[in-house]
C-alpha cells in the first residue's frame, strides 16, 4: 500500500509540472530542458557513455532551436529543422531496425554520440517543435500527444495483463503482448476523439492518426529503450521517481515518436 502510495505521488507531481509548464512557453522550454538534461543523463549510464560533450551539446542544440527555430522567423531555420528531422527519422528506423536482430544494439564511440544527439536530444527538440506548430505556441498538441502515451501505456498494460497469451518481443520485454499492443492502440484512437471534441486544434480524422502514430511508434520507442536497459542488466533507467523508475522509463515514447509526428503535422500543413 505504501509502495502504491509513493508511486501515486511521483506520478501525479510529474503530469502537474508538465501539464502546468504547457500554460506558459518559456515555462514548457525550461521544464523540458530539465528533462532532457536528465534524461540524456540516465540515457548516458545505460550505453555507458563517460563524458561531459554530449550534455554540452544538448544544451547548445537546444538553446539554438529555442532561439533561432521558436524566436526567430528566420528562413533558415526551416531548412535546419528539415536536415535535423531527416537525420533523426533515419536514425530511429535503424534503431527499430536493431530490435529484431538477437545481437545487442552496437554502441561503439561515434555511435553514443550520435544516439545521444539524434535520437534523445532530437526528441526534446521536437517535442517543442510541435508546441509550437506553424510558428504559434500550441501546447494543446503536445498536451495531446502526452494524452495519447499515457491512454495507450495504461491500456496497453492492463489489457496485456489481464488477457495477453501472445508475446509481442519475448526477448526484449517479456510482459508486453500482442493483445496489449492491440488494446492500446484501439484506446488510443478511441481517446483521440475525445482529445478533438475539446482541444479545438486538428480534425477528428488527424487526431486519429496521430493516436496510430504514437500507439505504434511510442510502443517501438519504449521495447528500444527496454533492449538498452537489458543490454545494460538494469530494471529502470533510473531512480528519479519513486515507483516508477527513471524519467526516461516515462519519455521514452514520445522522446521517440515526437519527430514522427512533427512529420505529419508539417506534412499537414504542406497540403492545407
Amino acid at each position: 500500500m505504501k509502495e502504491l502510495s509513493i508511486r501515486a505521488i511521483s506520478g501525479i507531481i510529474y503530469v502537474l509540472l508538465l501539464i502546468g509548464s504547457l500554460y506558459y512557453q518559456t515555462g514548457l522550454v525550461i521544464v523540458m530542458g530539465i528533462f532532457g538534461i536528465l534524461s540524456l543523463l540516465e540515457f548516458s549510464k545505460l550505453i555507458r557513455l563517460k563524458s561531459f560533450i554530449q550534455y554540452l551539446l544538448f544544451i547548445f542544440i537546444y538553446i539554438s532551436f529555442w532561439y533561432i527555430c521558436l524566436l526567430q522567423n528566420f528562413s533558415i531555420s526551416d531548412q535546419i529543422i528539415q536536415i535535423l528531422l531527416v537525420v533523426t527519422i533515419f536514425v530511429n528506423l535503424l534503431l527499430i531496425k536493431d530490435l529484431f536482430t538477437e545481437n545487442n544494439i552496437p554502441l561503439f564511440e561515434s555511435k553514443r554520440f550520435i544516439l545521444t544527439t539524434f535520437y534523445l536530444t532530437s526528441g526534446f527538440i521536437f517535442m517543442l517543435l510541435i508546441a509550437n506548430y506553424q510558428n504559434a505556441f500550441s501546447p494543446l498538441l503536445l498536451l495531446g500527444a502526452f494524452i495519447l502515451v499515457w491512454v495507450n501505456d495504461s491500456a496497453a498494460y492492463l489489457i496485456g495483463k489481464n488477457f495477453g497469451r501472445q508475446k509481442l518481443f519475448p526477448r526484449i520485454s517479456p510482459k508486453k503482448t500482442v493483445e496489449g499492443f492491440l488494446g492500446g492502440l484501439f484506446f488510443a484512437c478511441i481517446s483521440s476523439y475525445f482529445i478533438f471534441k475539446y482541444t479545438n486544434t486538428l480534425t477528428s480524422t488527424n487526431w486519429l492518426i496521430l493516436g496510430i502514430i504514437v500507439s505504434v511508434l511510442g510502443t517501438f520507442g519504449d521495447l528500444i529503450e527496454s533492449k538498452f536497459k537489458r543490454q545494460a542488466k538494469v530494471k529502470d533507467s533510473g531512480v528519479i521517481m519513486p515507483g516508477h523508475g527513471g524519467l526516461l522509463d516515462r519519455l521514452d515514447s514520445l522522446i521517440f515518436a515526437s519527430p514522427f509526428i512533427y512529420l505529419f503535422l508539417r506534412i499537414l500543413n504542406y497540403v492545407s
